[in-house]
């Protein structure tokens, strides 16, 4: 296979865009895209769009991606739309990496685009209430629920019902779990939420960007205990975009290359709840460093999905960036901060940065690029070689039901 490197990424801001629909914050990262590569519309060889709730918030099934990005003058080449839930984007950038790397195209582009935001509620239960998703979780809760039941919350937490997710629940079966087994405490969770709100206040691109401490984290109202609202990824509108080229291409473009050293992308399977080595995310970690020729050492700086606070202790340990058991030790520690041993989620992670489902792929891919290039501002981590994107998607059995971990490499 060739050697593939990326050499434009684009961002919007991520939040609240009540005035603009997913089409043109897809051009809007597009655009920004092209002209950080210097590559015209008309340069690009191959597409790949990844949205998940366009249909059901604005109506448009079918052909999402050609409607966005035709007036963008993306014509005649091949053009691929993708859904993989969280991992659209991901998947979106795995797929161009494929074309890229066995010779199908010079040039290609991947893009993640979300319209989460509405006023109406019909629209916005369409998105998250989907049927199998919805009964999976269900039956996962259901069923693991009652074997952390004896990790019971301090007698001073306050838990309003009417505050529960599913999906909070799932992520909250798997902190008490890794809490009694391993006895990482409520106030270590609470300092991965306390470290990425503090990393946001320097990406002028987050939906939040303010400083919450441990105890106002500790403090805040409580989703499914152990996790609290600020240690949960909020909804976001957002879109993100990069372009990726061969070798042989570089010299007839102006973007600050970054190599891709490695892009796996793994579905998840059919395992007992617990089992370390048959997850997904450890699996595809394996198989991305052996593709990489690297180990979790080599990592100078790591964007893992935070989806709540507690996923982000799982994903280093899973990944190999510490031991299992020592995920919370190490956040407290101050290891994942930046000026850190591994700076973890600098741009604020998704519980931070936002989480627009099918960009937060390619926003990790964004964050690593601009800290390998040495252009993150003030959380820059200095002299970083190599970055990891780790992403996950859906819910199957016990775990996600799609895995992507991407490494990134300074030239």
């Amino acid at each position: 296979m060739r050697d593939v490197f990326i050499i434009g990424t684009g961002m919007t801001p991520f939040g609240k865009h009540k005035e603009k629909g997913c089409a043109e914050l897809a051009r809007m990262a597009v655009s920004e895209a092209l002209k950080d590569a210097g590559v015209p519309p008309d340069g690009i060889g191959a597409s790949f769009y990844a949205n998940t709730a366009q249909g059901a918030i604005e109506g448009q099934y079918g052909i999402k991606g050609q409607l966005a990005l035709r007036p963008l003058g993306l014509e005649r080449s091949p053009f691929v739309n993708i859904e993989n839930a969280c991992c659209g984007s991901s998947a979106a950038l795995y797929l161009a990496w494929t074309q890229v790397a066995g010779g199908f195209a010079d040039v290609a582009l991947a893009v993640g685009t979300e319209k989460l935001y509405t006023d109406d509620r019909e629209k916005k239960l369409a998105v998250f209430n989907q049927k199998e998703d919805t009964k999976s979780v269900s039956d996962f809760v259901a069923t693991y629920m009652p074997t952390v039941a004896d990790v019971q919350p301090p007698p001073e937490a306050v838990i309003d019902e009417k505050l529960r997710s599913i999906f909070m629940d799932a992520y909250a079966i798997n902190a008490r779990a890794h809490m009694r087994k391993y006895g990482t405490t409520w106030r270590q969770i609470a300092a991965v939420s306390a470290k990425n709100h503090h990393h946001s206040t320097m990406n002028p691109l987050s939906q939040f960007q303010n400083e919450i401490d441990i105890e106002a984290v500790l403090a805040a109202r409580i989703i499914a205990w152990p996790l609290t609202l600020p240690m949960c990824a909020p909804v976001s509108d957002g879109a993100a975009a990069t372009i990726i080229c061969s070798e042989n291409a570089l010299k007839r473009f102006t973007g600050q290359p970054v190599k891709i050293r490695a892009s796996v992308l793994k579905s998840g399977s059919n395992h007992e709840f617990g089992d370390y080595e048959r997850s997904a995310c450890r699996l595809t970690a394996v198989e991305a460093f052996k593709q990489a020729g690297l180990t979790p050492k080599d990592i100078s700086v790591a964007e893992v999905h935070d989806g709540s606070a507690f996923a982000e202790i799982s994903q280093i340990e899973l990944t190999g960036l510490c031991a299992p058991g020592e995920g919370g030790k190490l956040a407290e520690s101050g290891g994942t901060a930046l000026g850190g041993r591994i700076p973890v989620n600098v741009s604020g992670g998704l519980e931070s940065k936002g989480h627009p489902i099918a960009a937060t792929g390619l926003a990790q891919v964004h964050e690593l690029v601009l800290q390998l290039r040495g252009t993150a501002g003030k959380r820059t981590v200095e002299k970083a070689r190599f970055g990891m994107a780790v992403n996950g998607g859906g819910f199957i059995g016990v775990e996600e039901a799609v895995s992507c971990i991407t490494i990134l490499e300074r030239v």
